[in-house]
């Protein structure tokens, strides 16, 4: 089988390294490859605005059994959609597409419980145009046969990129809200998501894949202290810290995601349910030091 990818980021390449096992090819694109593979993995250029695709691309996505997009919408849309919707739809090989998008879809939620069924009523340009691409996906989908996964990803971390190594950095802030609380995803257990809807038999639709257990985030960064044996950071008044409009904008959201759908269709079980685990086994790792 040969697996296809859209955006070869930090969670499509931390996939990608390890889908060499499974796959007997792995193509990947960024806009501008630094060498013609990473590892094992095959590269290819892909750039939503320019005015051509690459013929190699187009012979790949021909060839390809199973499509994995992790290239996230621009301005004007969905970039893969805009340049390529007709091929991906008549690709003949193709049986499955996995379409990564965030549970930034759903919005405020006011800290309650919500699930799939939950009204999305996302709060700002950005998550307003992911849940459109994602109705674009599932449409192409239903026209071409071809089953599609949403997946709707809560905050990820994962190595390289977690509390830990902010800590080491000196930029980990422990902001306080009241109330306010969020989900998170390791990196791994996005990878095993993926591969229960690209290796076997599950039903295609919309997942939240996210862990067990919503948490205030100066908790986070606290326990993750404690861990590497420093000083936590001064806890801050959310209201009178000074941030970014976007780091702002996520505390606008509260919500707590059920990832119940994702353990019962698809069966994933999370190496990592909590965030305790997953800071534990990168601190392990030697993450922070």
């Amino acid at each position: 089988m040969k697996l296809f990818i859209f955006g070869l980021g930090y969670t499509a390449g931390f996939y990608a390294a390890q889908a060499v096992a499974h796959f007997d090819q792995v193509t990947g694109t960024t806009r501008a490859p630094q060498g013609e593979a990473i590892g094992r993995v095959r590269m290819l250029p892909f750039d939503g605005a320019a005015e051509a695709v690459d013929a190699r691309l187009r012979r790949a996505l021909q060839e390809a059994d199973a499509l994995l997009v992790s290239a996230g919408p621009d301005a004007m849309g969905d970039p893969v959609l805009r340049r390529l919707e007709a091929e991906i739809a008549a690709a003949p090989r193709l049986k499955k597409i996995v379409y990564l998008s965030t549970i930034g879809v759903y919005g405020d939620h006011g800290g309650h419980w919500i699930d799939e069924s939950a009204e999305a009523r996302p709060s700002n340009a950005r998550s307003r145009t992911r849940l459109e691409v994602e109705a674009q996906w599932l449409a192409l989908g239903a026209r071409a046969g071809k089953p599609v996964y949403v997946l709707r990803l809560s905050g990820i971390y994962g190595p390289g990129r977690n509390v830990l190594v902010k800590l080491r950095e000196g930029t980990a802030k422990r902001l306080v809200k009241p109330g306010q609380v969020f989900n998170r995803i390791h990196v791994a257990d996005i990878a095993s998501a993926i591969d229960a809807c690209l290796l076997s038999d599950t039903p295609a639709g919309i997942y939240n894949v996210t862990d067990d257990e919503p948490a205030p985030p100066q908790d986070v960064v606290l326990y993750a202290a404690i861990l590497l044996g420093v000083a936590p950071p001064p806890e801050q008044d959310f209201v009178a810290a000074e941030l970014t409009p976007m780091a702002r904008s996520f505390y606008g959201e509260n919500k707590r995601v059920s990832n119940m759908r994702m353990k019962a269709d698809l069966g994933v079980e999370l190496a990592f349910p909590t965030f305790r685990e997953g800071i534990a086994a990168l601190a392990a790792q030697g993450e922070g030091r």
